[in-house]
């Protein structure tokens, strides 16, 4: 008898588990196909300004790595208009649970050929990211969050073959970021709450898991400032928002 009473409650126990781990992937694939997504386009409309070439003389590791010189990359505008490294986030709209909701992708900063790439990396609060160089001369990343946000302000150097430096944002916010050794290395942390996407080199975008429901998207250019837009995304399905910026 006593065999017995020990192996009930452990039976019990693994058809709890079973059953919780099946509701916890049946939960997340219904989630997922109750998410949609909203895409679109991003143009200039007017001549794209020009962005002068950068002179990167103060380090001669930098001048061999770019042996057409490097530009500014203010404004990135391809043929057909389309508007390079705008972020696209939902500003309103979007449920408390949807916010709170942190991706699991660790993005990538790289500062290569003494230039950083992406010049523009979106992030949601809280998730990580890495800085790595891929060069082989040491540059010293700075961002400058505003300190009133919650964000801490940090200042490090990585010298070639430096391990990645992994960190994260506490709140949304605009950062810019710079390296103190190159000063013509500039770069955006653009830190939203929810789901992000940011433009392509023909200005498209998609954004990802997305809740039904009725949401307004804000385009933000670093020159260009932001723009919104409302749209309505059903059950599994795509909306669409597109933008147009007038060049300056």
């Amino acid at each position: 008898m006593k065999a017995i009473s020990h192996r009930f409650p452990v039976a019990i126990l693994s058809a709890l588990v079973l059953v919780a781990c099946a509701v916890l992937i049946l939960g997340r694939n219904v989630k997922a196909a109750g998410e949609g997504k909203i895409t679109g386009t991003v143009k200039l409309n007017g001549t794209a300004p020009h962005m002068r070439g950068i002179d990167m003389s103060k380090d001669p590791y930098c001048v061999k790595a770019n042996p057409t010189p490097a530009h500014l990359e203010t404004v990135v505008a391809g043929s057909g208009g389309g508007l390079e490294n705008v972020v696209l986030y939902i500003s309103a709209g979007l449920p408390a649970s949807a916010e709170s909701e942190t991706p699991t992708t660790v993005p990538v900063f790289d500062q290569k050929n003494c230039m950083y790439t992406p010049h523009v990396l979106a992030l949601d609060v809280n998730q990580k990211f890495k800085v790595v160089t891929s060069d082989q001369t040491t540059h010293n990343i700075h961002p400058l969050p505003n300190p009133m946000t919650g964000n801490i302000p940090w200042n490090q150097s990585q010298p070639p073959g430096a391990q990645p430096v992994e960190k994260s944002w506490k709140a949304p916010e605009v950062i810019p970021v710079q390296c103190n050794i190159h000063p013509w290395m500039h770069g955006w942390f653009v830190v939203v709450k929810g789901p992000y996407a940011t433009t392509d080199a023909s200005g498209s975008y998609t954004i990802n898991n997305v809740p039904p429901g009725s949401y307004t998207v804000t385009a933000w250019q670093e020159d260009l400032g932001t723009q919104t837009a409302k749209v309505t995304v059903a059950g599994g399905q795509s909306a669409s928002a597109d933008f147009t910026f007038k060049a300056k």
